[in-house]
């Protein structure tokens, strides 16, 4: 329901979503480059340079326009995304809007459980991304073993910081 009420006050587009478009073989992001990324996100700190090399071959790069709709709440999800460079948005809800810069990542969710996408995620600005589909995604816990505890802290946060925004509004709600 609250999907719908966000497509009605205009906080979501339910217009034609623009789609990703790869980027053209001569500008892709260089094995090297991939690696360095990847090291720098949190969730694969705990690989060593081997499994990082893994996780750089299975991770594609695309290029998406500024206002691109990169995932949209309510629907599937088969992508991990990793922004490489630029800013997007996160539409939590009608109020709640997040911003995500190069190293944050999103999409691991309907990964994991297969459930929906829980946010729509919009380019702020041109993006760079690398992306995991769900079979190679999956297929990194067998290869990382320190990434499920990771992962699991991620979004652990992640619920945290929902939970106190949502006690921080029903709090200015009841003054």
């Amino acid at each position: 329901m609250e999907l719908v009420g966000r497509m009605m006050d205009g906080t979501i587009s339910y217009a034609d979503r623009g789609e990703l478009e790869p980027v053209p073989s001569a500008s892709s992001i260089k094995q090297d480059e991939k690696m360095e990324r990847l090291e720098a996100v949190p969730l694969f700190a705990a690989c060593t340079r081997r499994q990082l090399r893994a996780v750089a071959r299975i991770a594609e790069s695309f290029d998406a326009a500024a206002d691109t709709v990169l995932i949209r709440a309510g629907e599937p999800g088969d992508e991990f995304y990793l922004i490489v460079e630029g800013t997007a948005r996160v539409h939590v809800s009608a109020t709640k809007r997040l911003r995500l810069r190069a190293g944050d990542f999103f999409g691991e969710m309907s990964l994991l459980d297969g459930e929906p996408r829980s946010a729509t995620v919009v380019a702020e600005t041109s993006l760079r991304l690398l992306v995991i589909g769900r079979r190679n995604f999956l297929e990194l816990f067998d290869k990382v073993p320190g990434m499920a505890p990771t992962l699991l802290a991620t979004l652990s946060r992640r619920v945290r910081r929902a939970e106190h925004a949502i006690d921080v509004s029903r709090h200015r709600v009841r003054r």
